[in-house]
């Protein structure tokens, strides 16, 4: 190695390491060469997309996504002991998004620059070439479609000769001609299948996404405070930017009131909502738990087909059969019905006890006619007609009758006076006031001028059209 191109080598390593940081140039240790990453400038609003027709196992209506970031393309070099005098640095390019046959042709056009610049310095110019018109060399525009070549999986090792850009097997000008290519032995698409492919190209976009994010600075609409990214969260939905301190202690007050489902961006009128791990990374392991049980027992009361075991110490989710009625806890084996949440009693009707029964009534009374029949099928039709008949004698007897103040007989008044007998336990009482009389002299009761009923014992009690009415004797 000549000390003039031993001196080249260096200041251009140099160079690079001061104008790229360490996530896009990497000097190798044990040799003069390295590793630089290059990521492209996307026009806004950049689309990828898969056809649905695709041999892969995607949806069969197709794959369209909108990214900002697509994953770097890599360009390995060495740079051999005549370089630059004489030889060009060997070097491999690999991508995941381009095709072999695209990057044969970024290969085939870095050579062509090194024989316009022999015995200069390349890399430099290598590279802003590949970050700034490398999406115009090969025809790329939006939508762009995604595809493997058959020769995407395995090198050819043969060297080629020219490739013209556009021929290749991903981009807009590909064709049939320049699949079957030899590809050149430097181009590497480093990817095993287009799912994979996807997966890492969204994945690639989050994680630049985020690191752009969390370097600039935003301002809090709680607190009002300037904060970098790194400090905040924003809702995906509607990119609202709260500091995470502020957040937390919402989350926090919401999830202990049993408010899962209200943990949306603070903007008011604003519908977005947090994800689960947006919650999990402000929150502590015991509130996250607590939302996580509450979120999952809201969803599983949403479905018409899970029951919880009605046993108070259990109340574990039960998946009920369509069209049965007995649900089998499987964590404590209780068989209960799961209409009525007692012990499984087969197809006999569910029990009520008389104080549903009024409830059960007005149920009916109000019920479509299939509801009625559910009804009548869960309870019986002999029940349901039993509480009808039993709500009607209660509302006639609370109407035309009153109780016995000792023994609570209903009694009904049709003529007489106002001092009655009582047919169960033969008690004197006023009808007027239903206060008890005397047995030695209950007509005291109507003619003690202190008494409230005092010279009231034949004021009448007619009823005309179901209402009474008083008469003064």
């Amino acid at each position: 190695m000549s000390s003039e191109d031993k001196e080249a080598q260096e200041d251009e390593l140099l160079a690079l390491a001061s104008i790229y940081d360490e996530d896009e140039f990497k000097r190798a240790e044990s040799a003069q060469g390295g590793e630089t990453r290059i990521c492209l400038e996307l026009p806004q609003d950049f689309k990828i997309f898969v056809r649905g027709d695709s041999t892969e196992s995607l949806q069969s209506s197709g794959f369209e996504y909108s990214v900002c970031f697509l994953p770097p393309l890599v360009l390995n070099f060495e740079l051999p002991p005549d370089y630059p005098s004489t030889s060009p640095p060997v070097f491999t390019l690999s991508g995941k998004w381009l095709s072999q046959a695209q990057l044969s042709a970024l290969c085939k056009h870095l050579d062509n620059v090194w024989e316009e610049n022999r015995g200069c310095v390349v890399l430099f110019a290598w590279m802003q070439f590949l970050k700034e018109e490398t999406l115009n060399y090969l025809n790329i525009s939006s939508p762009y479609e995604l595809k493997m070549c058959p020769q995407g999986k395995g090198q050819s090792r043969t060297p080629v000769g020219p490739l013209e850009a556009g021929k290749d097997c991903g981009g807009a000008t590909g064709s049939a001609a320049a699949e079957e290519e030899i590809m050149d032995a430097r181009a590497v698409q480093d990817v095993e299948s287009l799912s994979s492919l996807i997966r890492e190209i969204l994945d690639f976009d989050q994680a630049q996404k985020r690191k752009c994010f969390n370097s600039k600075m935003y301002s809090c609409s709680i607190c009002f405070c300037e904060k970098l990214g790194s400090e905040c969260m924003h809702f995906p939905e509607c990119s609202h930017v709260y500091c995470k301190a502020c957040l937390k202690d919402y989350f926090e007050i919401q999830i202990r009131d049993g408010q899962v489902h209200c943990l949306n961006c603070p903007e008011p009128k604003c519908s977005s909502v947090a994800t689960p791990g947006q919650v999990k990374e402000l929150v502590g392991e015991e509130l996250f738990a607590r939302y996580d049980r509450l979120l999952l027992q809201s969803s599983l009361d949403l479905m018409a087909d899970v029951v919880y075991c009605p046993r108070p110490g259990c109340q574990t989710p039960v998946m009920q059969e369509p069209g049965c009625t007995m649900g089998i806890c499987s964590c404590c084996n209780y068989a209960f019905c799961t209409l009525c949440k007692m012990t499984y009693h087969g197809v006999s009707p569910c029990k009520v006890t008389a104080e549903k029964l009024m409830d059960l009534r007005n149920e009916y009374l109000e019920a479509d006619e299939t509801n009625k029949r559910f009804l009548e099928q869960r309870y019986g039709k002999r029940v349901i007609q039993k509480a009808l008949e039993e709500m009607e004698s209660k509302e006639w007897l609370e109407k035309n009758s009153k109780s016995c103040p000792c023994c609570g007989t209903h009694i009904e008044k049709l003529d007489g006076c106002n001092k009655m007998t009582c047919t169960g336990c033969m008690q004197y009482f006023c009808w007027l006031c239903m206060g008890s009389l005397s047995r030695a002299n209950p007509y005291r009761h109507f003619n003690d001028p202190s008494s409230p009923c005092f010279n009231r014992l034949f004021q009448a009690m007619h009823m005309d059209d179901g209402e009474f009415w008083e008469v003064e004797d």
